[in-house]
C-alpha cells in the first residue's frame, strides 16, 4: 500500500467563462471507477442541454485506474489535459466532469487544452484537498477501571479512537500510522502497568 495519498476535501462544482463559452465542473471522491460512471451520468443528466460532459478519473493510491473521455470535443483537448491536471495535483479516488455551454467563439486546440485543464484546477483550489495516510487498525482490551482514562490519554495525545465497547473489558478501537505501532505498544504497557491487550489487524486509509 502507499504510505499516504491525496484526495479532495469535498464534493464541489466551480464554474469559469471563456471567450464566452461556460465551463462547469464537477468534481467527487470515487472509491470506484462505478463510482465515478455514476457521477458523469448524474452531471449528465443535471446539465441535460449542455454541448459536452469531458470527463477524467482516477481512482486507487497508486492511481492504477486512469480513464477520460473528450465527449466529442477534438481528440485530446479535453479530457487527457483534465486528466493531467489531476495527476500533477497527485489527487487520487476523484472524478471530475467539465461541462460546456458553447458560446459562439471557437477557442482552438490550444485554447480548449487550456480551458478544460484550468477548469479542473480551478475547481480543486475551490474545493480543496486533504492528505490519507496508511494506517493500521488495531484494539485495546483494557478492564474498566482504567479504560476511561485511557481513552482520554489516547485522545489527548492525538490518537485516532475509532470507537469503544464495553462488556466483561473494555476495548477501544484505535488507528495508528504504521511507523508508530512498536512506540504505541510501549506506551501502552506503561501507561496500563502492563494490563492492557493490543491486537493489530488490517490496514486501511485514515486522515493524516
Amino acid at each position: 500500500m502507499q504510505e499516504q495519498y491525496r484526495t479532495i476535501a469535498r464534493a464541489g462544482e466551480h464554474e469559469t467563462e471563456v471567450n464566452r463559452s461556460r465551463f462547469i465542473c464537477s468534481l467527487a471522491p470515487a472509491a470506484t471507477e462505478r463510482e465515478a460512471q455514476e457521477f458523469v451520468a448524474a452531471v449528465r443528466a443535471r446539465y441535460p442541454t449542455a454541448g459536452h460532459h469531458c470527463f477524467a478519473y482516477v481512482i486507487g493510491a497508486d492511481a492504477s485506474v486512469q480513464r477520460a473521455s473528450d465527449d466529442g470535443e477534438p481528440g485530446g483537448t479535453a479530457g487527457v489535459p483534465m486528466l493531467q491536471m489531476l495527476l500533477r495535483r497527485e489527487t487520487r479516488f476523484v472524478v471530475a466532469v467539465v461541462t460546456r455551454y458553447f458560446g459562439g467563439v471557437k477557442l482552438g486546440a490550444g485554447g480548449l487544452i487550456r480551458a478544460y485543464g484550468g477548469a479542473v484546477g480551478e475547481a480543486l483550489d475551490a474545493v480543496g484537498t486533504r492528505t490519507r495516510q496508511r494506517l493500521r487498525l488495531a484494539t485495546v482490551t483494557v478492564d474498566h477501571q482504567r479504560a476511561g482514562k485511557l481513552e482520554n490519554d489516547l485522545r489527548s495525545t492525538g490518537r485516532t479512537v475509532r470507537g469503544v465497547r464495553y462488556a466483561a473489558a473494555v476495548t477501544i478501537e484505535i488507528a495508528l500510522p504504521d511507523a508508530e505501532v512498536a512506540a504505541f505498544g510501549a506506551w501502552l504497557a506503561d501507561t496500563t502497568a502492563g494490563t492492557a491487550v493490543l491486537e493489530l489487524g488490517a490496514e486501511a486509509y485514515g486522515d493524516a
